[in-house]
């Protein structure tokens, strides 16, 4: 046997415990149990969630331009880059509009609001007002000036990733043109600095059980069961859309790629588990980018699909999103028509984009989509204040799935998916830390 077969022979031997699934599992469970049983003391554990997500988000802007720069550097040509982006754009946006008719097709089906009778006169427009506090989405050319940066420094220093990847693909592309004509001193230097990074990634995943046990307390003991049997019809159709949207979208993927989601989805358990403990899946974005490049995607599709896709293809949010405005107006006994129900669609293609970065996104984008349609009050929107949280897991889920198999649709056509190398590290043949990347990003697993 050879020295690289020592690792996947020596992998049934490792002791369960060690696993970050199964730590990260076990601090789920204490989280729910905790908060379930000790509601006010649960809601108190909520800084060692948000200290964790804290941690992560410090290295994502530095990571995500030392990925980009490296791969361009490689990729070399603006025309390929380019095309990597448009096609990026078009597969973003065929999802997004696939995930708002099928919540649109489910809400009219399940039709989770009838029978409830609210008269928006008794609900509390100043609620959401102040969920959201005052913001709204972006116009269009606000959006695309607010991509550009004040300074470099602010990109970094407000964790802009938009504003990170514009900067990173001028670098990525003035390292390349100089690359003929001078040492490969800088390339060596940022190259060295990647590894570094997923290095600090691997301590910091040590504390990862203890976020999720923390944030998964306080969410328990802040809404409780409770919620969940208030708004049980609600919940029900989003969670079957999302799994009806995902076992669509493994057809589709496995169809132009022969990628298997199932065991995509086995191979990166740790960070799907992770995911939905901390409620976030910008907790995962090192670790995902680590295991997307070592499942055989090219590092320049994998820099700038990720990042582009936590901002324009948030696809568990536009179910959520199109579902939650046939609940509102059926809440309040209001039968959206057909041509209403296509200018929600036609609104939320556009607010769902820009969603990213505004607090409390959902409601924003929500309002701003009952006032375009003028249907119902925009103080239903109320309504979803205690359901909200109930569906971050299928958002995370949902996005964080989607940007990945957008990756590999991406790096398939532009062939630049070894498709090989897919296959032995999603068959388990090909040892998942075989690779410099994951040497350091899975760390927590040995």
């Amino acid at each position: 046997m050879s020295e690289g077969d020592a690792p996947a022979a020596a992998a049934p031997h490792r002791r369960w415990y060690r696993s970050l699934f199964v730590q990260v599992l076990i601090g789920i469970a204490l989280g729910v149990v905790v908060g379930l049983l000790f509601p006010d003391f649960g809601q108190l554990l909520s800084p060692l969630g948000d200290g964790f997500i804290k941690l992560i988000k410090m290295l994502v802007a530095p990571l995500i331009f030392l990925v980009i720069v490296t791969g361009i550097a490689k990729v070399g040509s603006m025309k390929s880059l380019g095309s990597i982006g448009v096609k990026a754009l078009a597969w973003f946006t065929g999802a997004t509009l696939a995930a708002l008719v099928l919540g649109m097709v489910i809400g009219n089906l399940a039709r989770p609001g009838a029978g409830l009778d609210i008269d928006p006169s008794t609900l509390d427009a100043g609620a959401v007002e102040a969920t959201t506090g005052g913001e709204q989405l972006p116009g269009g050319v606000e959006f695309i000036m607010n991509i550009i940066p004040t300074s470099v420094f602010s990109a970094f220093a407000e964790n802009s990733l938009l504003q990170v990847l514009l900067f990173a693909i001028l670098f990525g592309v003035g390292l390349a043109a100089l690359d003929s004509s001078a040492p490969p001193v800088l390339m060596n230097v940022i190259d060295q600095a990647l590894h570094v990074i997923f290095k600090v990634v691997g301590y910091i995943m040590y504390l990862a059980p203890l976020g999720a046990f923390g944030a998964m307390a306080a969410t328990v003991g802040n809404y409780g069961a409770s919620s969940l049997a208030s708004f049980g019809l609600l919940v029900l159709a989003a969670y079957g859309a999302a799994i009806v949207f995902v076992v669509g979208l493994g057809v589709v993927v496995r169809i132009i790629t022969g990628v298997s989601l199932w065991k995509f989805v086995r191979y990166c358990r740790d960070e799907f588990m992770l995911a939905l403990g901390t409620g976030s899946s910008e907790a995962v974005m090192p670790r995902i980018i680590s295991k997307l490049t070592g499942a055989g995607c090219d590092r320049a599709v994998v820099g700038l699909v990720v990042p582009t896709g936590y901002s324009f293809n948030l696809d568990g949010a536009a179910i959520y999103l199109s579902l939650a405005m046939l609940f509102l107006s059926q809440a309040v006994g209001v039968d959206l028509t057909l041509g209403e129900q296509i200018l929600v669609l036609g609104v939320l293609m556009l607010s769902s984009k820009g969603m990213a970065g505004v607090p409390g996104s959902a409601f924003v984008a929500l309002s701003a989509t009952a006032a375009a349609v003028g249907a119902f009050p925009v103080a239903a929107v109320s309504l979803l204040l205690g359901a909200d949280r109930l569906m971050d897991s299928m958002r995370v889920f949902t996005n964080l799935l989607g940007n990945c198999a957008a990756t590999f649709v991406v790096a398939r056509w532009e062939g630049m998916l070894d498709r090989d190398r897919m296959r032995a590290v999603l068959n388990g043949e090909t040892p998942a830390g075989s690779t410099p990347d994951h040497q350091d990003a899975d760390r927590a697993d040995r």
